[in-house]
């Protein structure tokens, strides 16, 4: 399954993308794509719907159909830093013996499609498409041979960096050079882990005003999927409708020499593959 979020900001109901690419409304059978529906219990709910019977919801999904964030009342936004090799090695540091964990506040949380804010006085907003990870099955002290079935499907991230922040200040401040608002996109659907027979060879890109930056796979991540939900649920538990950000491949802004940042007035277009695309406009905040 294919499953959305539609309409207005803050206003979104819940969907799905049908084989056709309609968007099927799911409001009669779930509230929200959150937590309680992403469990096993309610995934295996959802799937027993006859989607042919489904309302079709007029307009074409992200055209003239806004999709909202993929996952609604995300309780942890869990982001991994340098998990590909080349990326660490063009931010000119070192690959990390264990994963690198930082957070986005859910408030950077946006739609796959809406405009990403330049935070006032920043020259170095960056760009990083990144895979999502949703939790379904809650747990802590998750061994690694059973994590995966505690993934409830994948999405498109992309976690947008302001380096001066993360980097420089205060000695390094991730957690607010990576929270901003409008920082993080995701979507345009979570894809349930059924139709992902392999996420670890995944197809994986962004390109800015059409230039292609970012290429890579997910096979070269240094720390797996099932390693990273393993690892982190040895620090807390994790929770239906978290979302892991799993790390970006090389080619952000940082990593261009000379450096190349965003201005407003930008288009961002990212991608990975059987998981949609997203785009963003960038605007002065």
């Amino acid at each position: 399954m294919k499953l959305l979020r539609y309409g207005p900001k803050g206003q979104e109901k819940p969907g799905l993308l049908d084989k056709e690419g309609r968007v099927r409304a799911l409001s009669s059978f779930v509230p929200d794509i959150s937590g309680d529906v992403l469990t096993p219990a309610g995934l295996a709910r959802l799937r027993e719907i006859n989607v042919d019977e489904l309302p079709v919801v007029p307009g074409v999904a992200q055209q003239d159909l806004r999709l909202g964030p993929c996952v609604g009342r995300v309780g942890k936004f869990i982001c991994i830093g340098l998990n590909y090799a080349d990326h660490a090695a063009e931010s000119n540091m070192a690959v990390p013996a264990e994963p690198v964990v930082f957070n986005k506040w859910t408030s950077a949380i946006v739609g796959p499609n809406d405009d990403v804010e330049i935070p006032r006085g920043s020259t170095r907003t960056d760009w990083e498409v990144e895979l999502g990870v949703v939790i379904g099955e809650g747990g802590r002290y998750i061994s690694e041979a059973d994590a995966m079935r505690h993934v409830a499907g994948y999405c498109v991230v992309n976690d947008v960096s302001e380096r001066e922040v993360q980097l420089e200040r205060g000695g390094g401040q991730w957690d607010k050079g990576k929270g901003c608002d409008t920082f993080g996109p995701l979507g345009p659907w979570l894809v349930t882990a059924d139709e992902i027979p392999d996420p670890q060879k995944l197809d994986i890109w962004l390109e800015v005003d059409g230039r292609r930056f970012q290429n890579g796979n997910t096979r070269t991540m240094i720390f797996g999927i099932a390693k990273l939900v393993s690892h982190l649920s040895q620090f807390m538990s994790l929770q239906p409708g978290d979302v892991i950000s799993t790390g970006t491949p090389p080619g952000v802004g940082l990593g261009q020499k000379p450096p190349l940042y965003l201005v407003a007035g930008q288009t961002m277009r990212l991608g990975i593959s059987g998981l949609g695309e997203q785009q963003q406009r960038t605007v002065q905040a």
